[in-house]
């Protein structure tokens, strides 16, 4: 066999940062979070012209710059007319945004036919605070502004109180994890020492009170980060009771549902743990409860199903796609947790019992899961049926049938139907064999097979499934960096290998990091790079 020639590593870097606020800022005004509004635009500074500039869009601009939320939207050159180009006109924003960037606007670049005369301002509500350095504007390493300058924080003393009021005023919901040891990468200019003590429900970092005595054995290595969840409430709403329902979600104070291309079992179990609903029998997706209203939320929940709380679960990618609430999923959770209220054990419906570990099982469900291989969309195929959990025998087993079970857990399509055990052998009952599937079954018992229970195998012949949604994709460094596919439980860089425009602009989208983007391709010493 031919050893293949080495090749050298894809990088992506945007030509515009994402959202930060490296790129924004407030000039002019009595406090950085009050002013003129600047951004940086191939490399100058330049304003923003104040026709149709409202309370929305200074809000975008206050978040963006962990200024709190907006108290006004001055125009007209409210706070003196500013220099340099003008290059953003008529403002379009609808307050969801997370960067100005983000929001709809008629022209962008220089407009000479423009004057400093009606520049947009901002004043915003608090004192400065930021995360940077994370995957999007709600994680990274904690900065506060003091003065001019952004000042990191010592990781000594910053606990969860001080990490509620930070999540909240950068509206970003609650504290997932407190990570210290400069977890973001080490900060520059001032350490930021003195010891936070918050009560945990101020509304602003600013009103929390702090101690005269710095920490002297503090550095740029004890820089403290901070990784925010949004979501903060959680209800199933159209189902028949309080256990199974359309899935809504409240993210930045509204409710929304969730697309179900993206949420999967796994998912579901936790949202059943959390409501005190035991766990996830299945997931119907199509607006099986009704269509919901608000946002149709598409980020990808990474849960395994062992946390306790969807805010321990990271999310990969948000706004993976565009839904509409014909996509909005669903949830049929195996039933309350026992025992019922009052502290008193109820009567088990007749086809349900408890587990050893206090859980409600009912044995008139059958639901679908993946187990073994690292993610939601890879793994042993489980079935469960009358009760159990049990496999799927590998007889007959092939790429039609390792079809219907990714489109039935919402994975795209399948890349291998794997035999033989291939993610460990399950336990349990084999619950199917000899599946012929023509691929586009909704379910995989509909499949025409040897029927429940009939079968001649053991679990070292137990089939599985690799879906292409298992192939998680990232930036090594955010919004830049080395391309990289999570697979079988290792990230591993992609080859550039002749890859063109339109796929690395695909890779942007895919990672929530805009469409604009440069390859620079590592070439050996005695060759030009090419870009």
């Amino acid at each position: 066999m031919e050893s293949c020639m080495p090749i050298f590593c894809l990088t992506v870097l945007l030509l515009h940062s994402p959202a930060s606020g490296d790129d924004l800022r407030l000039v002019n005004g009595s406090s950085p979070c009050a002013g003129t509004v600047e951004f940086l635009h191939e490399g100058q500074w330049g304003t923003v012209y104040s026709y149709k500039w409202d309370i929305r869009g200074a809000g975008v601009v206050c978040k963006q710059l962990g200024c709190g939320s907006a108290v006004s939207a001055p125009i007209s050159s409210h706070f003196g007319a500013g220099s340099g180009s003008i290059w953003v006109s008529f403002v379009s924003c609808n307050g969801s945004e997370s960067a100005l960037q983000d929001c709809g606007s008629w022209e962008r670049g220089e407009d000479y036919s423009l004057t400093h005369d009606n520049d947009a301002g901002v004043i915003c509500s608090g004192q400065g605070v930021r995360l940077s350095g994370g995957s999007d504007l709600c994680s990274g390493r904690v900065e506060v502004l003091r003065g001019s300058a952004w000042n990191t924080v010592c990781d000594a003393g910053f606990d969860r109180q001080d990490a509620e009021v930070v999540c909240r005023q950068l509206q970003c919901g609650i504290p997932q994890k407190v990570l210290g040891a400069a977890h973001f990468k080490e900060g520059n200019g001032t350490l930021w020492s003195e010891e936070i003590q918050c009560f945990g429900n101020e509304s602003r970092l600013y009103d929390c009170h702090s101690t005269d005595t710095k920490k002297q054995s503090c550095t740029h290595r004890n820089d403290v980060g901070l990784v925010c969840f949004r979501y903060t409430e959680y209800r199933l709403l159209g189902g028949p009771d309080s256990c199974s329902g359309r899935v809504e979600l409240q993210y930045d104070g509204q409710w929304g549902t969730v697309c179900d291309r993206y949420w999967d079992l796994q998912d579901a179990t936790v949202l059943c743990k959390q409501l005190n609903c035991g766990y996830a029998v299945s997931v119907p997706g199509q607006a099986w409860f009704g269509e919901g209203s608000g946002d149709v939320r598409a980020d990808i929940f990474d849960c395994d199903g062992s946390e306790t709380h969807i805010s321990n679960c990271s999310i990969s990618a948000w706004g993976r796609g565009a839904c509409t609430h014909s996509n909005d999923a669903g949830v049929n959770c195996s039933g309350p947790l026992l025992p019922a209220q009052a502290g008193r054990v109820g009567p088990l419906p007749s086809k349900c019992n408890t587990s050893n570990e206090g859980t409600t099982l009912c044995s008139d469900h059958t639901a679908l899961r993946l187990v073994g291989g690292g993610g939601a969309c890879a793994g042993r195929v489980e079935v469960y049926h009358n009760g159990s959990w049990g496999t799927v025998c590998d007889d007959s087993w092939d790429l039609a049938d390792a079809e219907v079970v990714c489109k039935q857990l919402q994975c795209g399509t399948a890349l291998n139907a794997s035999v033989s055990a291939s993610f460990g052998q399950g336990t349990g009952p084999i619950w199917l064999d000899e599946l012929r599937c023509q691929g586009n079954e909704s379910t995989l018992w509909e499949c025409a097979s040897g029927g429940w229970g009939q079968y001649n195998c053991r679990h070292k012949e137990d089939a599985g499934v690799v879906c292409s949604e298992f192939k998680k994709l990232r930036l090594s460094r955010g919004c830049s960096g080395l391309a990289e596919v999570f697979y079988n439980g290792t990230w591993g860089s992609v080859c550039y290998n002749g890859m063109d425009e339109n796929t690395v602009k695909m890779i942007c989208r895919e990672v929530n990091c805009g469409e604009s983007s440069e390859i620079s391709i590592p070439l050996p010493a005695s060759s030009t790079a090419r870009k």
